[in-house]
């Protein structure tokens, strides 16, 4: 089918079992896609389980074995804040977080599998909403 990046937005649905989580699901236990989480998003997914008070080790191992992770490097980063400071202009929520998604999905040509607003009308959209 294809190459998706996973947001920490779809992997939280994922995980509650939602409607939206089912579209997920769809995706990242297909054998036939290619699935990638940035390391950032691992971020916000443990401070999110954290707060939460969810387990994330189980929640982690899940994505480890369904998801490859896409690690970053100092131009990567720089990339990425140029790129934020692009977007802003006309998206003023976007987060930094959100921009280190988007970022992955233009590097590996995917798309970013997301129910988040910020993210709509992107070309490297898959909205699940």
């Amino acid at each position: 089918m294809g190459d998706f990046v996973i947001d920490a937005y779809s992997w939280v649905e994922y995980f509650a079992g939602t409607e939206q989580g089912e579209k997920v699901k769809n995706i990242v236990e297909n054998s036939k896609n290619q699935v990638y989480t940035n390391i950032i998003t691992i971020a916000e997914l443990s401070s999110y389980f954290k707060r939460n008070n969810y387990d994330f080790e189980r929640a982690k191992k899940i994505i480890l074995s369904l998801s490859l992770i896409y690690t970053i490097n100092l131009d990567f980063a720089e990339e990425a804040g140029k790129l934020h400071f692009d977007l802003k202009k006309e998206r003023k929520n976007i987060g930094l977080a959100d921009i280190f998604t988007l970022l992955t999905a233009k590097k590996l040509n995917a798309k970013v599998v997301t129910g988040d607003s910020d993210f709509k009308d992107l070309k490297e959209s898959f909205m699940i909403n």
